[in-house]
């Protein structure tokens, strides 16, 4: 069994896949507490569903792109089960994580979308760095921008670990009201790294409202 916060149909709102349709499976709880986070409500309030109950929503939903997210989805210990189940069943299967826990036991068909937290965030010395050897060409490195400090610190990271020999997949995400995205993208066309700009397109479209 997992807790599940909420499971809807919207567009991806972000990654490499944004603009797609996508089933969303949020599950709860989450152990880092971002300073931007959005998804607070995530915390707790789940309600317990088994493996059988998400994969029949997922079918039911005729969208062939599902993503798990949270909250922390690799808190729970049948995540792994989840994301095989929906492979199982033909699903194209995402995967997002606020970079703290290992993403060993994730199939390595799932696109794993791993947070790295920067400065501003409160959070960045909880990341788990080992996980950037696991990453492959599937998946992606999504760093949230709040200011210059933060996206210098993502190109440190990007050099030091050498990210972009391992996915072609880095995200620059910026905060909104806080980074002012001319400068975000004037730090991007700058920089050495391979960066892609991420916009939080559910956003633009709906605001902070749930379910979308």
């Amino acid at each position: 069994m997992l807790r599940v916060v909420e499971t809807f149909v919207s567009i991806q709102g972000e990654s490499t896949q944004a603009g797609r349709k996508c089933f969303f499976i949020r599950l709860e709880g989450c152990d880092l507490a971002c300073s931007y986070c959005d998804t607070r409500y995530a915390a707790s309030g789940g309600k317990p569903m088994s493996i059988g109950d998400l994969t029949e929503l997922a079918e039911k939903s005729r969208t062939p792109l599902v993503e798990i997210t949270g909250g922390e989805p690799l808190l729970q210990a049948e995540t792994p089960s989840l994301c095989r189940a929906l492979l199982d069943r033909g699903f194209e299967v995402m995967l997002e994580t606020g970079g703290a826990h290992s993403i060993e036991k994730i199939p390595a068909q799932v696109r794993r979308i791993v947070d790295c937290k920067l400065p501003d965030s409160g959070m960045a010395d909880r990341m788990l760095f080992e996980n950037y050897a696991l990453l492959t060409e599937r998946d992606e490195v999504k760093f949230v921008v709040s200011s210059k400090r933060d996206f210098e610190y993502a190109e440190k990271i990007c050099a030091e670990y050498a990210l972009a020999s391992r996915t072609p997949h880095l995200l620059i995400s910026p905060v909104r009201g806080r980074a002012e995205l001319e400068e975000v993208v004037n730090w991007l066309l700058a920089s050495v790294h391979p960066f892609r700009l991420q916009l939080q397109m559910h956003k633009i479209i709906w605001g902070d409202r749930r379910g979308v």
